[in-house]
């Protein structure tokens, strides 16, 4: 089974995609302020995403992931989103170069089969950086598993031995995987790349908004948002990459 009961929640903030490195980062200064400890960085070109991580790194101190790290291996963030529904050489390739590059994954499943692909992966070309696997399950895409309690437990049951795992539900499946996810001893990921509704009839108003109703959650269920040397140590990031 995975690991559970973790005494904290790792909260991840995914910002829709902008053309603003100032609004990007201005967001996740704030978001910081509310419990988050990690920034997915959504995909961009090679130059846009080295200016946003120099911005991240000189006003906060969070985590920083990439959601898409082809061609931008160099630009050193401390984590990568790594998806499991493409071809399987390149995975490989990927997999094997961010850990001689001591950065660490997230692997994302879309779909509760791609956990077969994980699996292989790990069996078959090791652990990544620290041992540690991080799963990002992603739930609610059409085509995929569905956002609900039911989905969020098998994959409980189905991860490797050990492993963590963060839960996001796209839009109207927010709430339910968010709370499976805390009663199964997973961590939050939420923001406006994933959730344009706040509640019926009532749009998001900003990132913010989401990371503070994640906090609110994870503080009632006595699992308080994680710090971010808390949130390293979990990830197998143990200090900081220096661009």
């Amino acid at each position: 089974m995975p690991r559970s009961g973790y005494p904290g929640t790792l909260l991840t903030v995914a910002p829709r995609a902008t053309d603003s490195v100032d609004d990007l980062v201005a967001a996740a200064v704030n978001c910081e302020r509310v419990g988050v400890s990690v920034v997915r960085v959504p995909a961009g070109p090679e130059a846009w995403l080295r200016e946003v991580v120099v911005g991240l790194r000189e006003q906060t101190g969070l985590l920083v992931r990439l959601a898409d790290v082809t061609g931008a291996l160099d630009v050193a963030p401390d984590s990568a989103a790594v998806p499991l529904d493409g071809d399987w050489e390149a995975l490989v390739r990927l997999h094997t170069a961010l850990r001689d590059l001591r950065i660490a994954p997230s692997f994302e499943i879309t779909d509760l089969e791609q956990v077969t692909v994980l699996r292989r992966l790990l069996d078959e070309h090791g652990l990544p950086v620290a041992e540690r696997v991080h799963v990002g399950l992603v739930l609610g895409n059409p085509g995929g598993s569905p956002g609900d309690a039911e989905t969020v437990v098998d994959a409980v049951r189905r991860l490797p031995d050990g492993a963590t795992f963060s839960a996001a539900g796209l839009d109207g499946t927010t709430l339910p995987v968010m709370l499976a996810a805390l009663a199964t001893g997973g961590h939050l990921r939420v923001g406006t790349a994933d959730t344009a509704d706040y509640a019926d009839g009532q749009p998001v108003r900003d990132d913010v908004q989401l990371v503070a109703r994640a906090a609110g959650l994870a503080k009632i269920a006595q699992r308080p948002p994680l710090a971010v040397a808390e949130a390293r140590e979990l990830l197998g990031v143990h200090s900081p990459v220096q661009v």
